[in-house]
């Protein structure tokens, strides 16, 4: 998706958007350029990309936490679904069938469902399509600097891809962190990933590198607040030992049971 998302991102239109453009998608466009300029303290468009980036995310925490909780019941009831997968090794259409009803049982039992953490996935797509945009074809957005970068022109010391990779990976790290079992395609997409982003800001624009550096930051806060990884892992290993103690004062009772 996030591929997918890219290739749209670079292959949309490219002609510039004024706020006499007059289809629907331009005046959405223009309406988010509109937003940040307003937001741009000191005439500083920077500090209004910042303060955009960190209105929409906060708008989007409710799905966001429906995603990451969602994941997160998805993560613990994996084992079952391997011992479910591992009952019925046949490739045949009746084995699939058992497989796939007892997974559907199992998914209704958790209350979870595969496909609950995809709607703020496609929230966020026309949000950022036409943030990019907003920043790419909006003339008042495409100029001016901020800190040590020219908004409108690629990053030239790569501090903004270096960030906004970092960042990438220190979200997923933390989100897999906390993953009772890791498999390979976990472990790509947690190096990968990473790379798509770092790749990518590096050939856009400063302004829009500057919104993955804040968007991937305010990623991470939202993982640590929401599904602190250390939190999970520290209420596992309580729950693990709990069960230990239960069997340990079972042992003891029987015991002392047989000696009277």
């Amino acid at each position: 998706m996030l591929g997918s998302a890219l290739l749209l991102l670079t292959a949309c239109g490219t002609s510039e958007v004024t706020k006499h453009s007059t289809s629907l998608w331009d005046q959405i466009v223009y309406a988010f350029a509109a937003i940040i300029k307003f937001l741009s303290f000191g005439g500083l468009t920077g500090v209004g990309i910042i303060l955009f980036t960190i209105i929409v995310r906060t708008a989007l925490l409710p799905l966001m936490s429906m995603q990451i909780k969602s994941s997160q019941k998805m993560q613990e009831i994996q084992p079952e679904i391997k011992k479910i997968q591992a009952k019925y090794p046949g490739k045949d259409s009746e084995s699939r069938l058992q497989m796939n009803s007892e997974i559907q049982g199992l998914y209704a039992e958790n209350k979870v469902s595969p496909y609950a953490g995809c709607l703020p996935l496609l929230v966020q797509m026309p949000i950022l399509w036409a943030l990019y945009q907003a920043l790419t074809r909006v003339d008042f957005l495409k100029h001016g600097t901020f800190l040590w970068f020219n908004i409108g022109l690629k990053d030239g010391t790569m501090v903004l891809p270096v960030l906004a990779a970092l960042f990438t990976f220190a979200s997923s790290y933390l989100t897999m962190k906390s993953a009772p079992e890791r498999n390979m395609m976990t472990l790509s997409m947690t190096v990968l990933m990473p790379i798509m982003i770092f790749v990518f800001s590096m050939n856009v624009a400063s302004g829009v590198a500057l919104y993955w550096v804040i968007s991937n930051a305010y990623q991470v806060f939202q993982t640590l607040l929401i599904a602190n990884p250390y939190k999970i892992i520290a209420a596992r290993e309580e729950k693990v030992q709990q069960e230990k103690n239960k069997i340990k004062a079972k042992e003891k009772a029987l015991k002392k049971a047989k000696k009277k």
